[in-house]
């Protein structure tokens, strides 16, 4: 994941690394609260890589297009949150 967050960012260096992991990490847990079940194989997932990276460009630095970046991460999210295959709703672990 670190690898494919430094590629979106364009960041050819390794001296953000640990900021970027914090950001990942983040993510996730944001993702998780908002009720995305992540699995070990979920990260390889190219809808959850995509909102992780959109999450990433949100808060890496001062980007120009915040704003675009914040609705496109929670519509990301919220669509997310809503699919049965990225959550354990039909199961009823979280109602």
């Amino acid at each position: 994941m670190l690898e494919a967050v430094r590629k979106a960012l364009r960041i050819k260096t390794e001296a953000y690394d640990d900021e970027l992991e914090q950001l990942i990490l983040a993510a996730q847990l944001d993702l998780g609260v908002a009720g995305v079940v992540l699995e070990s194989n979920a990260t390889l997932d190219a809808l959850v890589t995509t909102a992780v990276i959109t999450y990433c460009k949100l808060h890496f630095g001062q980007p120009d297009d915040y704003d675009r970046l914040k609705r496109s991460y929670d519509e990301q999210k919220a669509q997310l949150a809503t699919c049965t295959g990225y959550t354990d709703w039909r199961n009823g672990a979280n109602t």
